[in-house]
């Protein structure tokens, strides 16, 4: 087992394993304890009482965080004629149809995230091993597939973050910046926590969220109190 550094020995000292924090309190810790030399990630997992293999279990969604993810996020679109000259004023990093489906499949992947306009689902459906396994795939459910590639454009770029189950019932995703002030950190975590807890499944039973962890990308995690996540 590899040794651990100060820094990560003085972080952990400041947390109380058995302690399950509020909101508040965990965003205060993590960001006390986001020390590195980068502008660290701050991150939420939660454990969802969900088995995602079944339809009615599945829980995904978009959610736009008041105070923006902290970071630039490159946007390709699938979109053609007025559309493409839309997708371009709006902002876009790459526009195209065929040309971006050939680039895509050489392996030219230089952006994070990719829309396209319902008529392109055939072209895009082709990508679907290169895309699906990155988390990049359009679709209706989160607003990547859409005729208002405007609005979608302006959303990715001003900080709306998808989130998707994964197998072990577990959601992760980036909500700010440890440089962000604690309020603005607070503000962008409630709202993933709300967003997801509303998108509850009709198949989930029992338990819901069962855990909730907060930290930054060098630090360690803080449990959350389900039941203080749960209120405004």
């Amino acid at each position: 087992m590899a040794k651990l550094g100060k820094r990560t020995k003085a972080a952990i000292a400041n947390i109380d394993r058995n302690t399950q924090y509020t909101v508040e309190d965990a965003v205060a810790l993590v960001k006390k304890n986001a020390t590195a030399k980068f502008d660290e990630t701050i991150e939420v997992a939660m454990n969802l009482g969900v088995d995602p293999r079944h339809a009615d279990q599945m829980v995904r969604g978009v959610v736009p965080l008041p105070n923006g993810t902290g970071r630039t996020v490159r946007v390709a679109v699938f979109a053609k004629d007025a559309k493409a000259e839309e997708a371009k004023k709006a902002g876009a990093d790459i526009v195209g149809a065929e040309d971006l489906m050939e680039q895509i499949q050489r392996g030219e992947i230089n952006f994070d995230k990719v829309i396209a306009t319902p008529d392109m689902m055939p072209l895009v459906g082709r990508l679907g091993k290169i895309l699906g396994p990155r988390g990049m795939m359009p679709n209706p459910k989160v607003g990547t597939v859409t005729p208002n590639v405007a609005k979608a454009i302006e959303e990715s770029k001003g900080g709306a973050v998808e989130f998707r189950v994964e197998k072990a019932g577990v959601i992760h995703a980036g909500v700010g910046k440890a440089s962000f002030d604690e309020k603005a950190i607070l503000e962008n975590v409630r709202a993933f926590l709300n967003a997801v807890i509303k998108s509850k499944p009709s198949g989930a039973k029992g338990t819901f969220v069962k855990k909730i962890a907060l930290s930054s990308t060098m630090g360690p995690g803080v449990i959350i109190d389900v039941a203080s996540a749960s209120s405004q």
